[in-house]
């Protein structure tokens, strides 16, 4: 998960019943695996002491930042939309190596051509 941000800032009242989120998630980034898939990633926890709720804010590596509110969304979750979004930089980063333009736009008059059929045939 680490290996796609180039850090993490995780903000959180240790008194607050909602930070559950926030304590999993911070567990998850200070795993061993996930520190050896980008050591270089910037992991920031802010203490706070006011009603702030909690919250994650991840900073991909093309520098696009997204702010998660910890209060009503899982660890899990989170997680699971870091991952989506690596794939796409993966994706994005392999299609500008082979010099293909991104993002890939197919033509209106193939999105609206018949699927060809298949035929099975089951032999018992």
């Amino acid at each position: 998960m680490l290996k796609f941000l180039s850090k993490v800032k995780i903000e959180f009242n240790a008194l607050d019943p909602r930070l559950p989120s926030c304590m999993e998630f911070l567990a998850q980034c200070n795993a061993r695996k996930a520190k050896e898939s980008n050591p270089a990633c910037q992991l920031i926890v802010k203490r706070r002491t006011d009603d702030h709720p909690p919250q994650i804010t991840v900073t991909f590596v093309n520098g696009v930042e997204e702010v998660f509110d910890a209060t009503s969304t899982p660890a899990q979750t989170i997680r699971n939309m870091i991952l989506e979004k690596g794939q796409l930089l993966e994706t994005e980063q392999m299609f500008r190596e082979a010099g293909e333009t991104w993002p890939v736009i197919i033509p209106d008059e193939e999105l609206n051509q018949p699927a060809p059929s298949i035929k099975f045939e089951f032999h018992i």
